[in-house]
């Protein structure tokens, strides 16, 4: 958007230089105002993070603001009606800047002044009266000084002395003679945008669980839940004594551990000023933790005198889940926090590290998720804005955005695609086709690049790929390394964004574009079957997610789909539903499985507990998603990767299943105007909940089991319908329903209790998944290494007792507990 020139210029202070360290800018303008002022309106932003003041009082509720977009492209100017804060006669307007994201270091690789070497801000307020309308602006009859908030840094921490601010400052009548200058800033003034996204804002407290004491005799808070922000607290103490204040995720060993935060140095600091009282929260940083270190503390350290304040994008919530399983609760609980944690400002990949940027990957695996839980129009539709501007001026959808990468981006699945199906999932979702729109030229131009990279077969099978990132067998040092071919994985992602190319252009009248889009979707399609496919459906390079990827995106014809399905179950039950998948087969694996006949496992694998499975940090006390399956070992420790962050959501986008799956609710046209409703009920469950507010307002879906009877509650809005299939239901009933409040109560199937021994074939008790799960895990317990399969072709004849004539020496205990996994009386015991 183009603003209109009444005289303001970005500004600095004369001769700052944005080193590292540097104190923040404090600026003033006063100003006079009369008696007929009728509304004032005041547009700012900076080049770093600002805080604006009038007098006397903060302005708005907003943090952390201009947020972080592509800022040479597009700054985000924030607006604020403050007419009630303006006194006839004199007035005085502050802001105070710091380095923030334009000039503070970002990236592992610790660089800083991405955007610029300083500091500035730019202001207009805009005071109307019955004459005409006045402009105050920031232009060079500012004064600017430094004040008590000296260090400042997004990863660091913040630095304030109250000993050092001058107060009154952003007050009328404060003497600013001893301020310095300001100079004009060189920045693009086309860059000034309207906000597309939510403020970042404080939008929770918490007051700490615990007041501890270390074994070496370290005071720490523990908030008991892994948040995003920072602390604010009341206290009073002699001037000049300092408070320290250092974050963590985790501890070890009843010892802070800061592993997680790797160079990050994620500490704040406070000098008193010992004119009583004194409250402080840091203006221009967050941290990623659970537990804070407090040094310095005067007197004895109570969980009344410091919160946490849990500072995020203001995204509205939309979806909540509920089960009668605690674990799968609190697995939903984690990815719903990790969410909000790194949604601060533009998707991060987390919240408390030297890193923290816009990766693309990570939120095309959890987007679905993300879309369903909160409204994200306004904070993706934001990034998705820089994406394609980007791109466009790179040639490449960037692996973050905004791109601050030293390394240049290259097309690559699930990373660069997220231009194609990010758009598609929003859309899907909330049924608005500007959403396609938008980013359609971003998207065509993503699909023709790679078109133009297939090789003669048609394959995507040249170039970097990322392949199936952090998959739980790769070498800790290449994380990429997975079991599955990267080209096999491109090649099938390129399989889903083709067809949601060419859906795009039908839904938008593209036809010509349809046409095309279709053909490389068929082309590419053909490519892979051709590639990877066995005609009997078997995939090559046998992994789960190879097999996950193949069947949900509609790669296989219904019969290969089928077989590929009951492959994959056989390598789900033989890892003994541990996870075997990473970033691209982690959001899959459940659907593959439930959608081949196959719900059983997909429930076993989601509710194992054993590392690595998705409720194996929830084991270890996990409150949010972790980045590695096994970021925290068994016995307590972190694992030393450098790539251990405990709050990165991708891993968590199993929970968009269990709300299409367990919740039932899916939509069969774009924004929910119809639905389908089809709960599955499996594993221990007894209940579920989902609610979901849609476009047209608010769905519920309630299941529970009483006895031999299924009771299911749907409510669904005006102007919608929705097919519901009953779950459980001895005649598999259909029904078609319109808007309002419905009820079912009804006997449900009940499965006939089948009866195993221990001479029964293994083929058999593998094809009950529940008695198989615990037949390997005995056999993981007694004799790790030794595998034991029952697809097979000899366990149609072999059964347990023969194994344990073959195992010399075969243990009594051996026996007992293979004898109670294959009895319900045993496995129940």
């Amino acid at each position: 958007m183009t603003f209109q020139d009444h005289g303001a210029h970005f500004i600095t202070a004369t001769g700052h230089n944005g080193v590292e360290g540097a104190p923040a800018l404090y600026f003033r303008r006063a100003f006079d105002t009369g008696n007929d002022l009728r509304r004032a309106t005041l547009r700012i932003t900076a080049v770093g993070v600002f805080e604006a003041h009038l007098n006397g009082t903060v302005i708005g509720d907003e943090v952390l603001a201009p947020g972080w977009t592509s800022y040479r492209n597009r700054l985000i100017v924030s607006t604020h009606d403050v007419t009630d804060l303006l006194v006839p006669g004199e007035n005085a307007l502050g802001v105070i800047v710091g380095e923030g994201w334009a000039l503070g270091r970002l990236g592992w690789e610790g660089k800083r002044n991405h955007y610029s070497d300083q500091a500035g801000v730019y202001f207009e307020l805009a005071l109307e009266t019955a004459d005409g309308t006045e402009y105050i602006v920031s232009d060079t009859t500012s004064r600017a000084n430094i004040g008590g908030l000296r260090a400042n840094s997004i990863y660091d921490g913040e630095d304030y002395d109250a000993t050092l601010e001058s107060h009154g400052w952003d007050a009328p009548g404060f003497d600013d003679a001893a301020w310095g200058s300001v100079e004009v800033l060189d920045w693009p003034m086309e860059s000034l945008a309207e906000p597309i996204a939510e403020p970042i804002r404080r939008t929770e407290e918490l007051t700490p669980v615990a007041v501890l004491t270390t074994p070496a005799g370290r005071s720490v808070l523990d908030f008991g839940q892994n948040v995003s922000g920072r602390v604010r607290f009341t206290v009073e103490g002699q001037r000049g004594s300092t408070i320290e204040l250092r974050h963590a995720e985790v501890m070890t060993n009843g010892e802070m551990d800061y592993e997680t935060i790797r160079g990050a140095k994620a500490t704040d600091r406070y000098t008193l000023s010992g004119r009583g009282p004194e409250t402080w929260e840091p203006r221009f940083t967050f941290h990623g933790f659970r537990y804070v270190d407090v040094e310095g503390w005067p007197g004895d350290l109570k969980a009344a005198d410091i919160v946490a304040v849990v500072t995020h994008t203001d995204m509205e919530r939309i979806g909540w889940f509920e089960t009668s399983n605690p674990l799968l609760n609190q697995l939903h609980s984690n990815a719903v926090w990790s969410m909000r944690d790194n949604f601060v400002g533009v998707p991060t990949d987390c919240p408390q590290r030297d890193e923290r940027l816009g990766w693309t990957g990570d939120l095309n695996a959890f987007g679905p998720t993300a879309a369903f839980l909160y409204d994200v129009r306004g904070v993706l539709g934001s990034w998705l804005t820089d994406l394609a501007i980007e791109q466009k001026l790179s040639g490449n959808v960037p692996w973050v955005v905004p791109d601050v990468l030293s390394t240049p981006s290259s097309p690559t699945a699930l990373w660069s695609d997220v231009a194609v199906s990010l758009p598609w999932t929003l859309y899907r979702e909330y049924g608005d086709e500007d959403i396609l729109r938008a980013s359609y030229e971003s998207m065509t131009s993503f699909i023709r690049q790679v078109a133009g990279l297939l090789d003669e077969n048609g394959l995507w099978s040249k170039g970097f790929q990322y392949g199936d990132w952090l998959d739980p067998d790769a070498p800790m040092d290449n994380p990429a390394g997975g079991k599955t071919d990267r080209h096999l994985v491109a090649a099938a992602y390129l399989c889903k964004s083709t067809r949601e190319m060419a859906q795009t252009a039908k839904v938008l009248g593209y036809t010509s574009d349809a046409d095309e889009f279709t053909a490389l979707a068929e082309k590419v399609r053909d490519a892979f079957r051709h590639e990877y496919v066995a005609p009997s459906g078997r995939v090559v390079n046998e992994t789960v997610t190879g097999y996950a990827l193949a069947i949900t995106f509609n790669i296989l014809t219904p019969e290969e789909k089928a077989h590929a399905g009951k492959q994959l179950a056989g390598m789900v039950a033989k890892a003994g539903y541990r996870i075997s998948t990473g970033f691209a087969g982690t959001p899959l694996v459940t659907d593959a499985l439930s959608s081949t006949g196959h719900l059983d496992e997909a429930y076993m694998l989601l509710l194992e507990t054993g590392c690595p499975s998705f409720l194996y940090p929830v084991t270890m006390g996990a409150t949010t998603i972790w980045e590695r399956w096994d970021s925290i070992r068994p016995d307590g420790s972190v694992n030393p990767s450098g790539m251990t962050s405990l709050n990165h959501y991708a891993l968590g986008a199993v929970v968009d299943w269990m709300h299409r799956t367990i919740g039932g609710l899916t939509a069969d046209a774009p924004g929910y105007k119809s639905m389908r409703i089809a709960p599955h009920i499996g594993g221990d469950l007894t209940h579920a909940t989902l609610r979901h507010n849609t476009s047209h307002g608010e769905v519920c879906v309630a299941w529970k089991l009483e006895d031999n009877r299924v009771i299911l509650n749907v409510s669904i809005p005006a102007a919608t319908t929705a097919i519901v299939d009953l779950p459980l239901h001895p005649d598999n009933t259909t029904v078609h329903i319109e808007a309002g409040d419905h009820q079912w109560d009804y006997e449900r199937i009940v499965a006939e209790q089948q009866s195993y021994s221990m001479d029964t074939p293994l083929g058999v008790l593998a094809g009950t998944p529940e008695v198989w799960r615990r037949v390997s895990a005995v056999f993981a317990e007694h004799l790790p290494g030794i595998p034991i399969d029952g697809t097979a072709p000899e366990a149609a004849a072999m059964s347990l007792n023969t194994i344990v004539e073959f195992i010399p020496g075969a243990s009594q205990a051996l026996i007992d507990d293979l004898t109670a996994a294959v009895t319900p009386e045993g496995a129940n015991a």
